[in-house]
């Protein structure tokens, strides 16, 4: 059985929609965030107490990206990625880890020391120059979405899995007006895939049911 360890609208939303994708059974457990503050236990999971932490039999893996890519080429039997004898292999790679590396990085920083930490510790210059650099990076994708369907062609891959959560956590910050317009077609089409709706389904009843807050607490540790 496949577990994922998950927290509402956090970075381990990836393998959730990576698994409805690809339609597999998965147990879902939900922690308030953040778990290394709220939910001590989960250290025994992942020690860095953050998520995903994610579970295929013996197999432990703390990864957005890279559990994505790992379903993909376990599960997908030809689907949602790219084999390395094909053209856009590079490319799959690269958005796959340009998703997580490049753009959900700065927004970390945003989160953080704009909205989660307590008042007195929030920093709005490092949400400002964040800001700035995260939609400087955001400039790449622009020129590469004009006239395609994904980021590989019209393949979709677990590489808009990977940006896509990242302009997904964008919208959630309120930066999607900024979002050129191909972007923005390009997010709205990922938001209608059936998959991507179930995810969002089964993480908001898994949160009801397991008495799971959708609101993030104050940060409490460095």
């Amino acid at each position: 059985m496949i577990t994922l360890f998950h927290c509402v609208a956090a970075r381990s939303f990836r393998p959730l929609w990576a698994l409805e994708e690809l339609e597999l059974a998965y147990e879902l457990k939900m922690l308030p965030f953040p778990p290394r503050a709220l939910d001590r236990g989960y250290l025994s999971v992942n020690p860095l107490g953050t998520v995903p932490g994610f579970f295929d039999g013996e197999l432990r893996m703390t990864e957005s990206s890279a559990i994505c890519q790992y379903l993909a080429a376990c599960y997908g039997e030809g689907r949602f990625d790219v084999a390395p004898g094909e053209p856009e292999f590079g490319a799959y790679l690269n958005w796959l880890h340009f998703g997580e590396a490049t753009l959900t990085f700065p927004q970390t920083l945003i989160l953080r020391y704009g909205r989660f930490e307590a008042p007195e510790r929030r920093a709005p210059q490092v949400v400002t120059d964040y800001t700035r650099w995260f939609l400087g990076r955001l400039r790449t994708l622009e020129p590469v979405l004009e006239g395609r369907t994904y980021l590989c062609g019209e393949r979709f891959t677990m590489a808009d899995i990977s940006v896509g959560y990242a302009l997904l956590l964008a919208d959630y910050l309120g930066l999607a007006d900024e979002f050129a317009p191909a972007l923005a077609r390009y997010l709205a089409r990922l938001k209608e895939r059936p998959a991507f709706r179930r995810a969002q389904e089964a993480e908001a009843a898994a949160a009801r049911e397991q008495g799971v807050s959708t609101l993030p607490a104050p940060l409490t540790l460095p």
